[in-house]
């Protein structure tokens, strides 16, 4: 549930010092504090109401951006990675963070006086010209809210004005944490991931297809970790995750890698084995491309996997001592894993055998569905 209760010290404190590495274990001989993560830096929002930067390469806190709509809901990359669009925690206001200046651009919300537009997922497409969400409304009555039905939003981010609605047509009603939005690269088209995969079109809105291929948030395997939507490492136009689909035989899901061309409307997928038991799943693309990585999460019982994806299979198994609740990323260059979410430290475990290296330790919580890894921008 995402809202647990954090100390109200890390609320207060924010994440505004220095950070501290835990002195790593030897490993084989070698110093574990020489591999690096590489030149990226890491971008994470704190309970101090503020984006916080971390360079890779130094371990260290290079930039605040404080946050003029409060504490941080979630938080999504621009498509040419130039913004942040963060979602506040009242689901209702949203802000524009230029990554190169490191500051607000923009503020703005749906909702009109009376009326409380609160969004359960988003997307901006690739010109950064609309925001399509998927929203349910509060209207204040004299004696109640009237909750309405789940709507598309097609919102003007220049003229700040709402361009379009119609109403969400799929047979289950989407939810928060169990639906995620995607625009193709040229913005033609709108991926809608809930209990199938939903293709629309992305001017009227209006579904074009869809595949029998979900996320793994279904009874049986528990719930999908929000932070594992993960698309930071993907080719232009394309979206690998994890999957779940049913046998064709013997109707038992399975666990699918797949890959999905945004723009073509095609999806390239292999199994890795039958859904596992554990009530939490995430998954994270490696910086390569070569590998994937699944975080799996059970009370007491931690489990890494990693897939080779060019020989299509579960390359290996590792189970680990952690903590509960986490999320995982790969560091820019592929060499590192980081392990973060729900407190105030990211672990940092070699991605080749998935080696415990160190740990950096923060002064305050980080929010959820906020931790991002952004290369250095390639000169055009």
């Amino acid at each position: 549930m995402r809202g647990v209760l954090l100390p109200v010290l890390a609320c207060a404190l924010g994440l505004t010092m220095s950070l501290v590495a835990a002195a790593p274990p030897a490993l084989n001989g070698a110093d574990p504090a020489k591999l690096a993560a590489g030149t990226g830096t890491i971008y994470l929002a704190s309970y101090g109401k503020r984006l916080v930067a971390i360079d890779e390469a130094t371990e260290k806190v290079v930039g605040e951006v404080p946050l003029k709509t409060g504490l941080a809901w979630t938080m999504r990359l621009s498509h040419d990675a130039t913004r942040f669009y963060v979602q506040s925690a009242d689901q209702e206001h949203f802000e524009v963070i230029d990554i190169a200046g490191r500051q607000t651009v923009d503020t703005f919300t749906l909702g009109t006086p009376g009326v409380h537009v609160r969004v359960l997922a988003f997307d901006v497409d690739p010109q950064n010209r609309f925001m399509v969400a998927v929203a349910r409304t509060a209207t204040k009555l004299l004696d109640r809210f009237d909750i309405g039905d789940p709507t598309f939003i097609q919102y003007d981010l220049k003229a700040h004005t709402i361009a379009r609605s119609v109403r969400w047509t799929a047979d289950i009603e989407p939810r928060y944490y169990f639906l995620h939005l995607r625009f193709s690269l040229d913005g033609r088209a709108l991926y809608a991931f809930a209990d199938k995969i939903h293709i629309y079109d992305a001017g009227s809105l209006e579904e074009t297809g869809s595949w029998d291929l979900s996320l793994p948030a279904e009874p049986g395997l528990g719930r999908f970790d929000l932070g594992s939507m993960d698309e930071t490492n993907d080719e232009p136009g394309f979206f690998t995750a994890l999957f779940t689909t049913a046998d064709p035989v013997q109707h038992r899901r399975q666990l699918v890698v797949g890959r999905v061309d945004l723009s073509e409307k095609r999806i390239d997928s292999f199994p890795i084995g039958p859904a596992p038991d554990y009530p939490e799943v995430s998954f994270a693309l490696g910086a390569d491309r070569k590998f994937g990585y699944v975080l799996l999460q059970d009370v007491r019982r931690y489990a890494f996997w990693t897939v080779d994806l060019a020989g299509r299979r579960l390359q290996s198994r590792v189970e680990f001592d952690s903590r509960p609740r986490m999320a995982l990323r790969s560091s820019s260059n592929g060499k590192i894993i980081y392990i973060f979410e729900a407190g105030n430290t990211i672990d940092l475990y070699e991605a080749a055998g998935f080696k415990y290296l160190r740990t950096i330790t923060l002064d305050g919580d980080m929010m959820y569905d906020t931790f991002h890894v952004v290369a250095p921008r390639r000169p055009h």
